[in-house]
Formats: structure tokens, C-alpha cells, sequence
């Protein structure tokens, strides 16, 4: 099954309920990750992190060593960033220890208004 994400900070109440029905949705129609502002999204989401789950995207588990090595980066560095994208739920770990990003297509939805 491909997985879907959206992104956004789009009445994240609204997506709170939406949540607890979707164990009675027939059809898959995605995951959404809310979040209060886009700064507190983008503030976390550096180049490099970025890299990390473009990298991960559609590969299936990796060691963060193999991650590591596929995007020429320190495996110290990039295990702090893993925790970080795993923390934002933009990548998984696995039971063995393992790193996945585990969605075919991710959508960024956020509404900026004047104050």
C-alpha cells in the first residue's frame, strides 16, 4: 500500500476528529500531520533534513549508517537528525533498529494570514 501524508496547520482540531474517524473510513484517504504554525514545521526542517527524507523516500528500511552513507554525511549527525524527523513524523524507526520514511507522496498545506 502507498502511503499518503499532508502537512499542514489547517484547524488542527478539526483534524483531531477527523482522526478518531478514521478507524471507521472503508477506504485509505491518507495521514495528516497538524501543526500550530508553520514555524514550528519549518523551523525543524532543515536542507539537510529535508535531504534525509527525500533520500529515505520509497527505499524501504535503511541502517542510518547505509542513510548516512547515501547522503555523504556523518552517522552521528544524521542519527540526531533521524530522532528529530522521527519526532516530527515525517520518518519511522523499526523494530530493528532501522529508519523508513514510510510515505509515497507527502503534501505541505499551510495558511499564513495577516496578524
Amino acid at each position: 500500500m502507498h502511503r499518503n501524508l499532508r502537512i499542514t496547520n489547517i484547524d488542527w482540531q478539526a483534524g483531531l476528529r477527523a482522526a478518531a474517524q478514521a478507524p471507521r473510513q472503508s477506504t485509505y484517504k491518507g495521514e495528516v500531520l497538524n501543526f500550530e504554525s508553520p514555524g514550528h514545521f519549518f523551523g525543524q526542517l532543515t536542507e539537510k533534513r529535508w535531504t534525509l527524507v527525500r533520500t529515505a523516500q520509497s527505499k524501504g528500511e535503511l541502517s542510518v549508517r547505509e542513510l548516512a552513507r547515501l547522503v555523504e554525511r556523518d552517522v552521528k549527525r544524521v542519527q540526531e537528525d533521524v530522532v528529530v524527523l522521527a519526532d516530527l513524523g515525517l520518518l519511522e524507526r523499526t523494530e530493528s533498529g532501522g529508519v523508513l520514511c514510510p510515505y509515497s507522496s507527502m503534501h505541505i498545506d499551510m495558511v499564513l494570514k495577516a496578524a
